[in-house]
């Protein structure tokens, strides 16, 4: 049994990534008894991620920049990334999650069998060989989860570990966190959600422009939790700064000037014809060949929001994908455009359609924020008012940052812009409000919205039920296929 035990201080924390005129965090002073299970909440961009990232011990490392303050964390730590595909390290799910145990030196039927349970924990129904190119970003938040948890850590660190999961998915996520957590294990969770977590942590700690302004009990953030006095007031100043918070009712949708998201030319409509789609996985003992979705016949409406839904691997993140002409059907059609978009050279696909993936770093070709929204405006010579677009999705205080050093939120929306800032007339997204507070979200979503209402054809694969409430077309998966009604 392991005895290790984990306590976290710090004193004057503060980090300063190289490039950057000021501190992401300053002066965060933090104490964690071993056992205690903290919320760590606060606004998009506001430093969350980056205060984990100290408490793993990977700042100056994995990522240059100057630390300083005092740091102290005794014990063993796990971290769950919120981009999870970039703690892939193997090429089946076994390997990468049996790749933590076989670095401490463990025995290896020990390695296996933490392995197998930390698996059925996370409900990741694979067998061992599964190709771990072959998961869907809510299977990957999983997988990452299951190589920490057969660490057995004494300070677990969770960064946004259920926002690309469905409700069911997610809170199946939750329960395994709380049930392999042992008395002395320590517990930081970042989640924009936080309200599924309250009952369950000993305080949350709220972090606003790099700094801790409170340090309080769970009950201080609403009459579900407890009901002091004091509720009311924090509640209201935490939702006003972005948080989101149980009982509070959801933001509306930004609008959007119209000339910023208006069409070149109007979207097109988009048939799927019995589509299927296979994922070929090449290894060096040979491919393997999934089958990700088959026999979808739907319809993607012009000028309108459509939502792509269904539970964690239901084929989502393909099918939008294959809209896009990013993966040729491998049986069935896609009904629109007049030559198929999977035909089409870069730049003629950059002219007809913006594309945000599941993990927006992927898409990046420039060295600032408001270069990389021009860019594709550029290329195709469309003029760009990056201002402004800059100003409504809420990285105006940004534009010469290197886009490697935002936040996972900052990111997804500065994908977002560079995809859609020169107006295309079909929008294809995948997951676009992940890790978005209130405000950001509300400047999304009404993006969507308001480019969808000058005629855009947008298609978004999501997990966000605020989302799905503002769309006027559904498609849900279930198992590849389309569920039955």
């Amino acid at each position: 049994m392991r005895t290790a035990t984990a306590r976290v201080r710090t004193r004057g924390l503060t980090w300063q990534p190289l490039g950057h005129d000021r501190p992401v965090i300053a002066g965060v002073d933090l104490e964690i008894a071993a056992g205690e299970r903290i919320g760590l909440v606060g606004p998009s961009g506001a430093g969350k991620s980056t205060v984990l990232h100290a408490l793993a011990g990977v700042l100056g490392e994995a990522f240059p920049g100057e630390l300083g303050g005092d740091l102290a964390v005794d014990g063993p730590v796990g971290l769950v990334l919120q981009q999870p595909g970039a703690a892939v390290v193997a090429a089946t799910i076994g390997r990468d999650v049996a790749f933590g145990p076989e670095n401490l030196g463990l025995p290896r039927a020990e390695i296996w069998q933490r392995v197998s349970e930390a698996l059925d924990r996370v409900r990741l129904p694979y067998g061992l060989d599964h190709p771990t190119t072959a998961l869907s970003g809510g299977e990957l938040q999983r997988l990452s989860l299951a190589g920490v948890l057969a660490l057995r850590p004494g300070l677990l660190l969770l960064d946004e570990p259920t926002s690309m999961l469905d409700p069911d998915h997610a809170d199946a996520v939750r329960e395994a966190v709380l049930s392999a957590l042992e008395a002395d294990t320590s517990l930081v969770v970042v989640d924009h959600h936080i309200g599924p977590w309250l009952p369950h942590l000993d305080r949350i700690v709220v972090l606003e422009q790099g700094s801790i302004t409170h340090d309080v009990t769970p009950g201080a953030l609403g009459d579900e939790c407890g009901d002091s006095s004091a509720a009311g007031d924090l509640a209201v100043r935490l939702t006003a700064a972005g948080v989101w918070l149980p009982g509070a009712p959801p933001p509306e949708p930004l609008t959007i000037p119209e000339e910023l998201v208006a069409p070149e030319e109007r979207g097109p409509e988009i048939g799927l014809a019995g589509l299927g789609v296979d994922l070929v996985t090449r290894r060096a003992r040979g491919t393997t060949r999934t089958v990700a979705v088959d026999q979808v016949t739907e319809r993607v409406p012009a000028g309108r929001l459509t939502v792509v839904t269904g539970p964690s691997g239901a084929g989502k993140s393909t099918v939008v994908a294959a809209l896009a002409g990013l993966l040729a059907p491998a049986r069935g059609e896609l009904l629109g455009p007049s030559i198929p978009l999977h035909r089409l050279r870069s730049r003629q696909l950059a002219s007809k359609l913006g594309w945000v993936p599941q993990h927006p770093e992927h898409g990046f070709v420039a060295t600032t924020v408001a270069d990389e929204v021009a860019r594709t405006g550029q290329t195709l010579r469309r003029p760009v008012d990056v201002d402004a677009v800059l100003e409504v999705l809420g990285l105006a205080h940004r534009a010469e940052v290197n886009p490697y050093r935002l936040s996972g939120g900052e990111q997804r929306r500065l994908a977002l812009a560079g995809a859609l800032a020169h107006r295309p007339g079909l929008a294809l997204l995948d997951e676009p409000t992940v890790g978005q507070d209130r405000s950001t979200w509300a400047a999304v979503v009404g993006w969507l919205s308001g480019a969808a209402a000058a005629g855009t054809t947008v298609a978004a694969a999501t997990h966000d039920a605020l989302l799905m409430a503002r769309a006027d077309h559904r498609i849900t998966l279930l198992g590849g296929k389309v569920a039955p009604s």
